[in-house]
């Protein structure tokens, strides 16, 4: 998992909770780095499990609710940090529909070892979109996060329906109903 993911929830923990609760949560998930990350750097996506679980542990919010209050944050910090990714958008589903095939493009061109999550989309009417999360490392909490800040970013009112599928092989699997609301 790139450092910037790291980095940006140490920053969400310093600037939300203190930098005392950081401190605790890295001691307490007793990291091989000591919490030391680059935001180019490449590390174990369960360092961050590690790091969320040792959040929960002291807030007594849910790891599922903190990787989701982290995925809205990424979003934002996202849409003031590549800004290019966001210029042919206007709406949250063209924004989304792009993931795959465009965004992801642009971050293995900028981390050519990104391991990316698949992320394929179908517009059965233009009221809905349905996206299919797909990764080894099951952060289907992080993927909602992700949408809902984008929901956010554009303004809009859409609900979302998520539906955590059977893993195929080593694969975690969520599917994600999106429906615009009037």
């Amino acid at each position: 998992m790139k450092g910037v993911v790291f980095t940006e929830f140490m920053e969400l923990v310093e600037n939300r909770m203190g930098l005392e609760m950081l401190d605790r949560i890295i001691t307490e998930a007793k990291l091989p780095n000591d919490g030391a990350y680059t935001s180019v750097g490449t590390y174990d996506h369960a360092e961050l499990v590690r790091l969320v679980q040792a959040l929960s542990n002291a807030t007594g919010n849910s790891v599922p609710q903190l990787i989701h209050m982290f995925g809205e944050h990424l979003f934002q910090r996202f849409s003031v940090n590549y800004k290019p990714l966001f210029a042919d958008t206007h709406n949250a589903f063209d924004f989304l529909a792009r993931i795959d095939d465009v965004i992801h493009v642009e971050v293995r061109k900028l981390y050519p070892d990104a391991e990316l999550p698949t992320l394929p989309c179908e517009r059965p009417s233009a009221d809905t979109l349905v996206m299919h999360y797909s990764s080894p490392r099951g952060f289907g909490d992080l993927a909602e996060g992700l949408i809902a800040g984008c929901i956010r970013h554009f303004g809009e009112t859409i609900a979302v329906t998520r539906t955590d599928l059977p893993k195929e092989g080593a694969l975690h699997r969520v599917r994600f109903d999106l429906v615009k609301q009037a």
